[in-house]
């Protein structure tokens, strides 16, 4: 099989996906690599298409990879993930409107292009967690205990584009971090970004069936094969309070093996569907589905999403249903 793997110049000696490359070209197959964050490209000559099998990307917040995978997509190439699928958990607002309007339990999300407006929220909100709509690995996550620690904060938000604003959902001071390999759940214990002074590094642990079955239904809500799901165990039961495609996969078994035969069955799919909706809930695949499970749901009706138009305006909340 021939792979194209797109690597972004922040992955570009991470094992996650370099070893992936080698474990797979170890296995015979032929693995192109493209930086795109360090090469002129021809783009004509790049997205040719039948050159490749599959494209391959691990995502970075602002990095013109994932332009690159849509375009391929575009061409009718087969991309790992979807690439649809990739810019529907890259922005955080947009999640946050998809989850909710598919009943995926995801707090009330308020999003602000400045960071004056967040003052608007509801003082009945707080504590907030205020954090980039296209952040990643845990940067310029604050947690906003009341309305009078707003102002100290704005300079630091200050240049981070979009943010986002959600109630905190009080826990135990840990997150639940659960990696899909392509339907294969596991889940991982670690310390919440906002809560650093509990000292608990990254441990495996037994996955709830509660929790797995929300796994699942978020890969088949964004229509992710391989991603991460961020889930705090609140008091009215487990949260989503973020999604990632192509995660570290820390803690995984034998995660680069895994890996790299995901990405195989994956590219092996000879559908290349036309661009629509990300998928709904009528169909899920059980945390035991296999690799390239297909999924077969209706298009998803539109978004109840409302966009500011006006420079005053108050921040917008994302994703509510009537």
């Amino acid at each position: 099989m021939k792979l194209c793997f797109l690597v972004e110049e922040q992955y570009r000696r991470d094992g996650m996906p370099v070893e992936v490359i080698r474990r797979l070209t170890s296995w015979g197959h032929q693995v192109d690599v493209v930086r795109p964050g360090g090469s002129l490209l021809d783009m004509t000559e790049e997205l040719r298409t039948g050159a490749h099998d599959a494209w391959v990307l691990k995502t970075v917040s602002g990095g013109p990879g994932l332009t690159l995978l849509e375009a391929a997509a575009a061409a009718g190439t087969t991309t790992v993930n979807d690439a649809r699928s990739i810019r529907g958990v890259r922005d955080k607002a947009l999640a946050a409107a998809i989850g909710r309007s598919r009943g995926l339990p995801l707090p009330r999300t308020y999003a602000a292009a400045r960071p004056e407006l967040l003052a608007e929220i509801p003082p009945s909100e707080y504590p907030l967690v205020v954090k980039p709509a296209d952040g990643s690995s845990g940067r310029a996550v604050h947690l906003v205990p009341a309305p009078d620690r707003l102002a100290a904060l704005l300079p630091e938000l200050a240049g981070e584009g979009l943010l986002i604003a959600q109630p905190y959902v009080p826990n135990p001071g840990t997150d639940v971090k659960v990696y899909s390999v392509a339907g294969e759940l596991y889940a991982t214990e670690r310390r919440s970004p906002l809560h650093p002074e509990h000292a608990l590094r990254e441990r495996r642990v037994p996955l709830s069936a509660e929790v797995a079955a929300l796994a699942a239904r978020v890969g088949a809500v964004y229509g992710l094969d391989l991603y991460g799901v961020d889930v705090v165990l609140g008091p009215d039961g487990p949260v989503v309070v973020d999604v990632n495609d192509f995660p570290s996969f820390r803690q995984v078994p034998d995660a680069v093996s895994r890996v790299a035969r995901a990405v195989l069955e994956l590219a092996a799919r000879t559908d290349t569907p036309a661009p629509a909706p990300a998928p709904g809930l009528d169909a899920v695949p059980g945390p035991d589905a296999g690799p390239a499970a297909q999924r077969t749901e209706p298009p998803a009706p539109a978004l109840p999403v409302t966009l500011p138009h006006l420079p005053g305006q108050v921040p917008v909340t994302v994703g509510e249903t009537a």
